[in-house]
């Protein structure tokens, strides 16, 4: 369960990470960073991971006594602002600030260049999970009732989105699907605001995708959010039932944010960066940021961060497997 496991990694990585990274910024700080400090966002600007990316970059630039700048490169579910990221020189002046699906999904169903060892991981912020919502006029009150009325009809007859063939997303409720024993008929997107728009507007019955998305829709009561990919529930959404109370915690699957370097940044200059990135994930306004949003705010550093990507790309390694998706030959 990798919020689960997220959750312990931060409690026992925090404090050791924080000595560490206080003890290791001072040796560093007059050679490095010694120009600006660019930032890769894999994804167009706008959405949560651009929003939560420049919060960071602004609040961690005094710290670093360097500009601090956000470029979005978007494209091929992330994959392409990634690659950038590896391409440009290894001296810890270009970063990623990324969320788990270029990393941990999309590399089973897309040709990609780089591989897990291509990566230095640096911190994650926060977790969420993926919600699954009926429109207001559904029969359907709680998760219980939506599972049975799935299993009463045929199977594939009910449309779920999400944003896109072998997304983090997608994967998440195929693997949830598998375990209720369940059938939907999944309609790819282009992210999780086209997803909500093609549910409002009735083509789709049921939205499938982040919280922070869908959020003003259920407070405006245009969505009643019932299924969340998390184990445990969501205070954002009452009504939603996690995977704890459906017999099934094992198969959480989460999104989660985060910052990564290329392998190979020398040691130092990593310490240097997530100093200074620690002490602005720290501040209650990139906090409170976080929670508007539905992210529950979580840091997880180094290693434990590695942990968290390889578990979690091999759990969807294998629900991509098990629903017949291949990744291309290279």
């Amino acid at each position: 369960m990798i919020g689960t496991m997220l959750r312990r990694a931060a409690l026992l990585a925090g404090a050791a990470a924080l000595g560490l990274g206080l003890m290791a910024a001072p040796a560093t700080a007059q050679t490095f960073p010694d120009r600006p400090v660019r930032v890769i966002v894999p994804i167009a600007a706008g959405g949560g991971t651009d929003v939560f990316a420049r919060m960071l970059a602004e609040l961690a630039s005094p710290a670093l006594r360097q500009p601090v700048i956000v470029e979005n490169r978007p494209g091929a579910s992330g994959t392409i602002g990634l690659q950038a990221m590896l391409d440009a020189p290894r001296d810890g002046h270009t970063i990623s600030f990324i969320w788990n699906a270029p990393l941990t999904s999309v590399p089973h169903t897309l040709g990609t260049r780089y591989t897990m060892d291509d990566f230095e991981p640096m911190f994650i912020v926060g977790t969420a999970p993926f919600t699954m919502c009926v429109r207001p006029n559904h029969p359907a009150q709680n998760a219980q009732d939506l599972l049975a009325l799935i299993r009463s009809r045929p199977p594939e007859s009910i449309s779920y989105g999400n944003e896109g063939v072998g997304g983090t997303m997608h994967l998440a409720a195929e693997r949830m699907f598998r375990s209720l024993g369940v059938q939907l008929q999944a309609i790819p997107f282009q992210g999780a605001a086209q997803t909500l728009n093609a549910f409002s507007g009735g083509h789709i019955d049921l939205y499938g995708g982040s919280v922070a998305v869908v959020m003003a829709t259920a407070r405006a009561g245009n969505a009643r959010c019932l299924l969340l990919t998390s184990a445990d529930n969501h205070p954002a959404f009452p009504q939603a039932s996690g995977l704890r109370a459906l017999g099934i915690p094992q198969d959480e699957t989460t999104i989660w944010w985060g910052m990564i370097a290329p392998r190979g940044v020398p040691a130092d200059r990593i310490a240097a960066l997530q100093a200074a990135f620690r002490q602005a994930g720290a501040q209650e306004r990139f906090r409170q940021l976080l929670e508007q949003q539905g992210v529950t705010p979580g840091w997880v550093e180094g290693a434990a961060m590695g942990n968290v990507m390889r578990r979690e790309y091999e759990e969807l390694g294998r629900v991509a497997t098990a629903i017949g998706l291949q990744r291309p030959a290279r």
